[in-house]
C-alpha cells in the first residue's frame, strides 16, 4: 500500500481527514470536523459504540464508527459488545437485528425513517400464507425483514452465507425471502434444491442492466466486474464475481486489480477506494436513498438526545432472534 498521504496541520482531526481526503476536499473539513470530534466525545461520555454498513459514506464509515462491514459482519458483531449504547448507522432492519441480539442494551437509529425497500416488500402475514401454501416447507429470510417477519421464519441469512445457511437444512426444498434475484442466484450454487421466491426486490440493485456491464468494459477492457447478488441474474453472469459487499471488499484487498468495478451502492466504492488507493475504481454505482439520511449531524442528536430508540414486542423478538441465532450457528 502506498504511503499516507501528506494532511496540512492547520486542519482540525488530521489523522481521521487522511482516511478522507480523496473523498472530502479540505475546505469543506471542517464543516464534518465539529460532529465527529462531538462524536468521539459522547461515545465515551454514554460507553457508546457505533456499527456503519459499507454503504455509509466515507465521513461516517472512515473516521467515527467502531466496527464496519455487511449485514452479517454487523449481527456478528452485535453480540460481542459490550458497550451500553448501540448506534446504528445503517437501515431499520439492521437496528432491529442489534436491538434482537442486545435485548438489554440500547439501541438508536439516528433517523427512524430509514427503511429498505426489500423490508418493506413483504409482510409476517405474507410469510403465513406462504406457510400455508408450503406445508413443511422450511422458511429462510434475508437479514433485510422487519424483526415481524424474521419472528415467521425458521432461519435467517445474509448475502454472504445464504448458500451454506440453505445446505445445512438438508433439505430439497426451501422458501426465501424476499429477495427474488438473491434467490435466483442462490439456487444457481445449489442444485438439486428446489427454491421457492418471493418477489421482493432492492431499488438500488434491480436497476443495474447487463447493459450497464458492458458499457463500462467496452470503456476499460481490463476492468473487473463485481457484482452483488441482489442485483439480476443476468447481471450478475456478465461480472466477474459475485458476493455480498464483504465479499468485494475482500476481492478487492487480496486480488488489488489495477482497475475495479462494483456494481452496488456508491459509497462502497469510495470506502474500500480509501484502503486501496493504488486501485483504479470505475463507478456505475447507484445511491441508496435510505443508507443517505443516516449523516453525522443525525448521529451526534441520536447519541445527545438518545432519540430514535429501537424497541421490539418481547413476544415477536424471542421467535425473530432465535431465526437470527440460528444463522449466526451456522459457519
Amino acid at each position: 500500500m502506498s504511503a499516507a498521504p501528506m494532511v496540512p496541520v492547520s486542519l482540525p482531526l488530521p489523522d481521521l481527514y487522511a482516511r478522507v481526503r480523496h473523498h472530502v476536499p479540505a475546505m469543506e473539513w471542517p464543516f464534518y470536523a465539529g460532529d465527529i470530534e462531538a462524536i468521539l466525545a459522547l461515545k465515551r461520555e454514554h460507553n457508546a459504540v457505533i456499527l456503519a454498513h459499507n454503504y455509509q459514506t466515507p465521513e461516517i464509515f472512515h473516521t467515527v464508527a467502531d466496527i464496519v462491514g455487511d449485514s452479517l459482519a454487523l449481527a456478528r458483531e452485535a453480540v460481542n459488545t459490550d458497550a451500553d449504547v448501540i448506534v446504528l448507522a445503517g437501515v431499520h432492519f439492521m437496528a432491529e437485528t442489534a436491538k434482537l441480539l442486545n435485548p438489554d442494551k440500547t439501541v438508536l437509529i439516528p433517523d427512524d425513517q430509514a427503511g429498505c425497500s426489500l423490508a418493506e416488500s413483504i409482510t409476517a402475514e405474507d410469510v403465513r400464507q406462504l406457510r400455508a401454501r408450503y406445508p413443511g416447507v422450511p422458511v429462510v429470510t434475508y437479514v433485510n425483514t422487519s424483526a415481524a417477519v424474521k419472528a415467521e421464519s425458521d432461519i435467517c441469512c445474509t448475502s454472504g452465507n445464504a448458500k451454506k445457511v440453505i445446505e445445512s437444512l438438508g433439505v430439497d426444498r426451501v422458501i426465501m425471502l424476499p429477495d427474488e434475484f438473491l434467490a435466483q442466484n442462490t439456487a444457481a450454487l445449489v442444485p438439486g434444491i428446489e427454491i421457492i421466491t418471493w418477489a421482493g426486490h432492492c431499488e438500488v440493485h434491480e436497476r443495474f442492466t447487463p447493459e450497464d456491464i458492458r458499457a463500462v468494459r467496452e470503456s476499460y477492457p481490463d476492468v473487473v466486474v463485481l457484482a452483488h447478488p441482489e442485483a439480476p441474474p443476468e447481471v450478475v453472469a456478465e461480472a466477474d464475481y459475485a458476493g455480498s459487499t464483504a465479499g468485494m471488499a475482500d476481492y478487492v484487498g487480496e486480488k488489488r486489480p489495477a482497475r475495479v468495478a462494483l456494481v452496488t451502492e456508491c459509497s462502497m466504492s469510495d470506502n474500500v477506494a480509501a484502503l486501496y488507493p493504488e486501485v483504479e475504481f470505475v463507478r456505475p454505482c447507484n445511491l441508496c436513498p435510505h443508507m443517505k439520511r443516516i449523516t453525522l449531524p443525525k448521529i451526534r442528536r441520536a447519541l445527545e438526545q438518545r432519540q430514535h430508540e429501537v424497541t421490539i414486542d418481547p413476544m415477536v423478538a424471542e421467535r425473530a432472534r432465535l431465526a437470527v441465532e440460528r444463522m449466526l450457528a451456522v459457519r
